[in-house]
């Protein structure tokens, strides 16, 4: 998608790194609706199951067995594990889980995963701190307003440049999230933001890999120490976002400063964050939901010719893989995920699984599965159209999957997805006790009672 053209630097942009650190720095706790509220304890719900599902994934081990080598003071928890670690080293490890399963929350405007980056530091920070649940609600729904508005005035020229937006401003959110936690005043916060502002991590072509996920990790441990070194006297530029040599003028040619200031402290980007009940790429999402529409209108994988797909060109530029090899591979892939679709009737982190990759049957049909462009299609649209052997067709279209912000998940079914995401780690009977702490965050006292559950 080459929507790049050279623009000249902006000399006259506004000062948005002091505005958002007055903002970060100012704003009163609590200073939003009862519905933002809300969406912050979901988005930490998700994000903590996420984390805690993937602690035993081979990249958790071979991330934590990196740190060790460093030989981290015991601060702060490695969600799902028995390890405690610096607090930089679990703030890295909890975002690498946390998107490992790439089941993580979605701000659909962006396409960042925000939690990943701000929560994983915001936690680590709060547990050594001994902090309130309010002080780290207070400071997601903040660090989380940084990440995504900075995104919204560089989105999508950044992202088609090919950062990985996530990682690439997840550090700026990070930073903002532990200022807010240190209590640091305008001006150290906004050198917090000016030194992660020198520190965007990822780049889409890790995308099926480890690295992937180490992207929010890595902008969480930046943003991390990028406010620990502000508090300490390190200084940065003032003016490190918006200069024009300065984070957003280098990395995107889209400049739209009123998506940083227009109704700031006012709209909560929070409030349009959303939740996965797919273990995959979020522009998949549509395909696998039509496809279990056409298993509950009782088409069965023996009965297809042919799957037909008219999609968007970000859908196959994303997840175009036709013949993936492992269960990474998978989750970008448009075609493994149809078929799944139809076969289970869901698409959890069991279905992106090496064995089920490359299963004979799966494949089969993933092979029966043609995708063809079509940019009338929006992004998060489909239409799905089941040739079958007899030659009738079944025609599917899907204008916004479940989990979008046209049809979110309950918190119901967002309980169930964390169960089944946490049980398997730490037992039926912890996963309630989470399951009511998390609810329940904003009132705790000391955020170290949450932390201590997620230990096996």
């Amino acid at each position: 998608m080459a929507r790049n053209t050279h623009v000249a630097a902006d000399t006259a942009a506004p000062p948005i790194t002091a505005i958002l650190a007055k903002f970060v720095a100012n704003h009163p706790s609590r200073g939003w609706r009862d519905a933002v509220d809300h969406e912050a304890h979901r988005t930490f719900y998700n994000w903590l199951g996420c984390a805690i599902g993937a602690a035993r994934h081979e990249a958790a081990d071979a991330a934590v067995a990196a740190a060790k080598m460093l030989q981290p003071a015991p601060q702060a928890t490695v969600l799902g594990r028995s390890e405690k670690m610096d607090m930089a080293n679990a703030a890295l490890v909890n975002g690498i889980t946390s998107h490992t399963f790439d089941f993580d929350d979605t701000h659909l405007k962006t396409i960042i995963h925000p939690a990943g980056p701000v929560a994983s530091a915001v936690l680590a920070l709060a547990e050594h701190n001994n902090l309130s649940g309010r002080d780290v609600i207070d400071a997601i729904v903040l660090g989380i307003d940084v990440a995504c508005r900075v995104g919204n005035t560089m989105y999508p020229d950044h992202y088609d440049r090919g950062w990985h937006i996530t990682g690439s401003t997840g550090m700026l959110g990070a930073a903002a999230g532990c200022a807010r936690l240190l209590k640091l005043d305008e001006k150290k916060t906004a050198m917090a933001l000016g030194i992660a502002a020198s520190q965007p991590v990822g780049v889409r072509e890790q995308f099926g890999t480890m690295t992937k996920p180490f992207h929010p990790g890595g902008a969480a441990r930046a943003g991390l120490m990028s406010a620990l070194l502000a508090s300490t006297g390190f200084t940065s530029s003032p003016r490190a976002l918006e200069a024009p040599r300065g984070f957003v003028q280098v990395v995107s040619d889209k400049r739209d400063w009123s998506e940083v200031t227009g109704e700031l402290g006012e709209r909560f980007e929070i409030s349009f964050n959303t939740y996965k009940p797919f273990a995959c790429g979020i522009v998949i999402h549509p395909s696998i939901d039509a496809a279990t529409q056409l298993r509950d209108k009782g088409v069965t994988p023996e009965q297809v010719e042919r799957i037909e797909l008219r999609v968007h060109s970000l859908v196959l530029e994303l997840t175009g893989k036709k013949e993936p090899k492992d269960g990474l591979q998978g989750k970008f892939s448009v075609y493994h995920g149809v078929a799944a679709g139809l076969i289970y009737g869901r698409a959890g982190e069991d279905e992106f699984s090496d064995a089920v990759v490359n299963d004979p049957r799966l494949v089969a049909l993933r092979n029966k599965v043609q995708a063809t462009v079509d940019d009338s299609i929006a992004e998060e649209s489909v239409r799905m159209t089941a040739v079958l052997n007899d030659g009738r067709r079944v025609d599917v279209h899907v204008e916004h999957a479940i989990g979008s912000l046209q049809r979110p998940l309950s918190d119901a079914q967002l309980e169930a997805k964390f169960r089944s995401l946490v049980e398997p780690v730490l037992g039926a009977a912890r996963a309630g006790e989470i399951t009511r702490a998390c609810w329940q965050l904003g009132l705790a006292a000391e955020v170290r009672t949450l932390t201590a559950l997620c230990r096996p």
